[in-house]
């Protein structure tokens, strides 16, 4: 039916394959998204920065330190500024201050030389009771724009728009933080509009002169809600769908802000052939890389400027933080193996029975826990969460699942068993953060456990590989690679992932770590790599892979990238 209405073969096949049953549900036009009434609250947010933004006061953008809180900020702040606003942003530092709007960032903020008047979070704050309730004790109004899920209770805010909140049926629950605000400045536009706030180009006889700005378009902020939105890897709807395809566009046209232009730029990548995955993998770590390791005002500023010498600096200063990053995750990666075999000489077999791994060095570094975790889930195929140590003789813990335990709600299963036992905690399915205190660090591991082994069947750690199933030699070409690149995919609508049988013409070791080969299928052959694997190939093999292009001094060709393989002798 795809095909009918005049999709590629090889599109078809792969849309049907993602639940897609009419063509019109991957169209990413701009109007094809869902309109900011939807979202509960938002006219009301508008109301109330509208309120503001003319009465002169002073607002405070409160972000989060990763991709999606920094490019949340950027909207706000550029958004905010080019509506009139007197609006300024302060990030905490997680390992001073932790994660949300606490009471330390709300004192802290009171604190500024230019007190605001209105607390406007990003990406956090829908579990933030106590830091509204210490603005509210102190005269400072709030609006909460997040997309975590809620607790209990909800903040006494002045207002909130967070999707996932009690009431909101907007459609999108995946939306990320930037989205959620990006759809905040929606809303806000439309109430100054109503209200007479721009300028009209051109100025015409009897119409109001408005209050001498003109009206910003937003859609130049695109580039921003589309790199948040894939770094935070939230599940690719419709509506995420579109809003990445039109910030892509934007970055292919070259319109994008100069600090996005300035990290792919030290990621030795090309803005006009920008994918989703140069955003997830190469601006995005590079900006997470601040928050991490240093300060993600930093990342925030590199977002902010127009100076694109500044900008370029800024890229290379997270350039830097990045490769420190790695080299610190390298090392806490072979200490975490190092305690897995550790464990005797039933390492192996123990590591199959657990469900999950609960691991813990006092050394490791707070900011690269998360990724850690995620690693030994890849290796174990088991929830694991990481811990470093905190403040005051707290835990500080990141989380990575895997496909059928909701991460964020198994946790909240141990508060409920075992009150007090976690501090603080919050996230998704598949990620989630937590504090407890040192001396629970044995206790939790033990509840975790137990908890996640009534959730999942043994089936579920079953390790599995999901394929879109034989390509057609006939597609296995450059102009099949420029379009599947062309095309949007991530969380929840993964990329291509083709799966065929081929002969092993030859093999060899390529920079200590990965295998190159020559792969053979009907007459044709075709070069291939498996990355971080040394083990040989048989004869002939049933390979999982990616197609990819591959560029060497100047000419292009077809690379086929292994994920894994079997041996189909």
């Amino acid at each position: 039916m795809l095909m009918q209405q005049g999709l590629h073969p090889v599109l078809a096949q792969l849309y049907a394959a993602r639940g897609v049953k009419d063509k019109g549900e991957v169209e990413s036009e701009f109007s094809g998204l869902i309109p900011p009434e939807r979202l509960l609250h938002a006219a009301k947010a508008a109301v109330l920065l509208a309120d503001a933004i003319e009465a002169g006061r002073r607002l405070l953008i409160v972000a989060d330190y990763d991709c999606d809180g920094a490019t949340a900020c950027a909207v706000g702040v550029r958004a905010l500024s080019a509506f009139g606003a007197d609006v300024g942003y302060l990030v905490p530092n997680r390992f001073e201050f932790g994660y949300g709007l606490t009471p330390e960032i709300v004192e802290l903020a009171a604190r500024q030389p230019r007190r605001p008047d209105l607390l406007i979070t990003v990406d956090n704050g829908i579990a933030s009771n106590e830091g509204v309730a210490r603005a509210n004790v102190l005269g400072i109004a709030t609006l909460i724009t997040d997309h975590h899920l809620p607790g209990d209770a909800l903040p006494q805010a002045s207002c909130i728009v967070n999707p996932n909140q009690p009431g909101c049926d907007f459609p999108s629950k995946a939306i990320a933080g930037v989205g959620v605000m990006f759809y905040v400045m929606l809303a806000l536009r439309a109430e100054l509009r109503r209200r007479g706030w721009f300028t009209p180009p051109p100025l015409k006889k009897g119409v109001a002169e408005g209050r001498g700005i003109s009206e910003f378009n937003l859609a130049t902020l695109l580039d921003l809600v589309a790199l948040g939105t894939v770094a935070d890897v939230v599940r690719l709807d419709r509506n995420n769908r579109i809003l990445v395809a039109q910030g892509l566009k934007r970055l292919r046209a070259g319109k994008m802000q100069a600090g996005i232009a300035a990290l792919l730029r030290v990621a030795g990548r090309e803005a006009r052939r920008a994918s989703c995955f140069d955003l997830g993998f190469a601006a995005g770590p590079r900006l997470n890389a601040a928050g991490r390791l240093a300060d993600m005002a930093l990342g925030i500023e590199c977002l902010i400027t127009d100076d694109t010498a500044r900008a370029l600096n800024i890229a290379q200063q997270l350039d830097q933080l990045n490769r420190e990053r790695r080299e610190i995750e390298g090392g806490m990666q072979e200490q975490a193996l190092a305690m897995l075999e550790g464990l005797g000489s039933d390492a192996d077999a123990e590591a199959e029975a657990a469900y999950t791994r609960s691991l813990y060095d006092p050394s490791w570094h707070q900011g690269v826990v998360g990724i850690l975790a995620a690693r030994i889930k890849d290796r174990l195929h088991r929830p694991v969460i990481a811990f470093a140590a905190g403040n005051a003789g707290e835990l500080k813990g990141s989380g990575r699942s895997i496909p059928g335990l909701h991460l964020r709600d198994a946790l909240d299963l141990v508060t409920k068993r075992a009150p007090g036992l976690i501090l603080r905690f919050g996230g998704h399915a598949a990620a989630a953060g937590l504090t407890i205190r040192s001396e629970s660090l044995a206790q939790f591991g033990e509840l975790f456990e137990a908890i996640v082994r009534d959730l999942l069947a043994p089936g579920d750690l079953a390790r599995s590989i999901d394929t879109d199933g034989p390509l057609e030699s006939a597609y296995m070409n450059l102009d099949t690679i420029r379009m599947l690149e062309h095309e949007v995919w991530g969380q929840g609508f993964p990329q291509p992932l083709f799966c065929d049988r081929f002969s092993v013409a030859s093999q060899r070791v390529v920079g200590e770590k990965h295998l190159k080969l020559r792969l053979q299928k009907d007459g044709r052959s075709y070069d291939a790599i498996r990355f971080n694997s040394l083990l040989p190939a048989s004869a002939t093999i049933r390979a999982a892979y990616r197609l990819a292009l591959n560029e060497y001094n100047g000419v292009q060709s077809v690379q086929l990238i292994v994920e894994d393989w079997e041996s189909a002798a």
